[in-house]
């Protein structure tokens, strides 16, 4: 989830391309390079950040940039760059895919999100407080209506996950296409038996394209505690890939 940011166990969402040529450029036709993270992009993929989110569904958790960057962008760079791609227009970058082959190496979403409440004293901030408090009442009210609620996904079937976040200005030129077949060619290469991801039932556009890339629905798509987009509540939907 996608945003994001993402639902829980989510992905960022991507702002998917339509399908149309790349777009022009005073040289012709802009290229998209699609690459592996290095180190000195650090500081300008801490900045896209903040771009690449901006109007999806869910472009922030609960207010707290910092916080949401250090679960979603940060762990993949000091855990596993290897699995991280960038994707670079005109020398700048425009999007990137966040990896990791097995679920079970690597912190879980719910790991990463108590260590960030802790080390950021969220519960004393007040906006993602309010957040706190808003996901506590959801959960107590599906639990009354014994509503499913969102959760970490764990199956050795689609171990890998990914997130991925693409800026808007980035449509049309292959950014996000590129990105998704760097990282299908990685777990096809790496032996890998499947990869999942988890977005939103209510993001249709995204759902959509990862199912042009080759991904499916799964299961229920259980309430998102906490989020909501338009003023409305959002609903999990878990995807899977197998080669």
């Amino acid at each position: 989830m996608a945003e994001h940011r993402p639902a829980a166990g989510g992905i960022l969402e991507p702002t998917d391309d339509d399908g149309t040529a790349p777009t022009g450029s005073a040289s012709g036709v802009t290229e998209t390079e699609i690459r592996t993270f290095a180190e000195s992009d650090r500081t300008e993929l801490r900045q896209l950040f903040r771009k690449a989110g901006e109007g999806g569904p869910t472009a922030s958790l609960w207010g707290h940039e910092e916080s949401e960057a250090e679960i979603y962008l940060r762990a993949y760079m000091d855990l596993e760059p290897e699995s991280l791609f960038v994707a670079v227009v005109d020398g700048a970058l425009v999007g990137y895919l966040a990896g990791s082959l097995d679920h079970s190496k690597f912190p879980s979403e719910s790991e990463r999100i108590a260590t960030a409440i802790r080390k950021y004293r969220l519960a004393l901030r007040p906006r993602p407080a309010a957040f706190l408090v808003r996901s506590a009442l959801d959960l107590g009210l599906a639990a009354v209506r014994r509503e499913p609620t969102a959760s970490d996904f764990a199956d050795e079937r689609w171990p890998a996950h990914l997130h991925i976040n693409v800026v808007a200005a980035a449509r049309g030129t292959g950014a996000s296409d590129g990105l998704m077949n760097a990282w299908l060619r990685r777990l096809r290469d790496s032996g890998s038996p499947g990869c999942h991801l988890l977005t939103l039932a209510e993001n249709t556009r995204a759902v959509r394209f990862f199912e042009r890339m080759g991904f499916t629905k799964y299961g229920a798509t259980p309430l998102v505690p906490g989020i909501r987009h338009a003023g409305k509540r959002v609903h999990q939907q878990t995807m899977v890939w197998s080669p």
